[in-house]
């Protein structure tokens, strides 16, 4: 493929993850992470490292468009910074070791256990599972350990951590939309210190395709970028305009499909 085509691609894959984002409330890295290992593929970059460079791309590309999203949540007042700071902790020392955890491992086993994930996120959203049982907020060593573990599988996964930090947050009493703007917030150390860390356990690899920065191929990085952001917002009035329960659950059989392809 030649490279016009291969940005081409790209600024579909961005329209259509920050559609999906729009609509659905979720994180694009759940939907960039997997177009990007089909579309590295396809463009013959080594299956060694295909999944590294997916999900290292994906967190570079959380580092933009999250700045944008929580800009709008904190001038609504909705973000609780006070929970942000202890997670953050947390979170920045997660990522970076979940990062480095993702480079000790084979391209198909990362693939794998991104395959997992996808299943177990794509029946979530099918089955409606929330945590029931509310709990109080912890205090700041729980707040750390929690932002620890969040940051630790949001980067092997590549994502910003929304689907893992909104359900923590809920099971701790506070409320939908302040859990979903401060795990927005909590998007961006994770992204910073995730790609960081691709973009040095990636350097000088034997295997990397031109105009990659480590594990972070900047084409992919721009053309996504470069229309998620749009089209977020032009998922979030679509969501008013749909049946937002039986796209949801299109979209979880949508995952629920990926899922297996990665695994067979």
């Amino acid at each position: 493929m030649s490279l016009f085509l291969v940005f081409g691609l790209y600024l579909a894959l961005g329209a259509l993850a920050g559609t999906l984002a729009g609509l659905f409330g979720i994180g694009g890295g759940l939907v960039i992470v997997p177009v990007l290992i089909f579309s590295f593929g396809l463009q013959g970059i080594s299956a060694d490292i295909t999944a590294h460079l997916a999900v290292g791309t994906s967190l570079a590309t959380i580092v933009f468009t999250s700045i944008s999203s929580i800009r709008s949540h904190h001038l609504q007042k909705a973000v609780r910074w006070e929970l942000f700071r202890p997670m953050a902790v947390g979170i920045v020392v997660g990522a970076v070791l979940g990062a480095w955890t993702a480079s000790l491992l084979s391209g198909p086993a990362l693939e794998l256990i991104i395959g997992f994930f996808v299943i177990l996120v794509g029946l979530k959203m099918l089955l409606d599972v929330n945590p029931k049982t509310a709990r109080p907020v912890p205090g700041g060593v729980g707040l750390v350990g929690a932002g620890g573990v969040i940051g630790w599988g949001s980067a092997i996964f590549g994502i910003g951590g929304g689907t893992l930090t909104v359900p923590f947050l809920s099971w701790r009493s506070v409320q939908m939309q302040q859990a979903v703007a401060t795990s927005a917030a909590c998007g961006l150390p994770i992204a910073i210190a995730g790609a960081a860390t691709n973009f040095w356990t990636g350097w000088g690899h034997e295997s990397l395709p031109d105009y990659a920065l480590g594990f972070v191929y900047l084409p992919a990085l721009v053309g996504i970028v470069a229309t998620s952001v749009i089209f977020a917002r032009f998922g979030a009035v679509l969501a008013h305009k749909l049946d937002a329960r039986l796209l949801k659950r299109l979209f979880a059989i949508l995952l629920l499909i990926v899922g297996i392809r990665f695994l067979f």
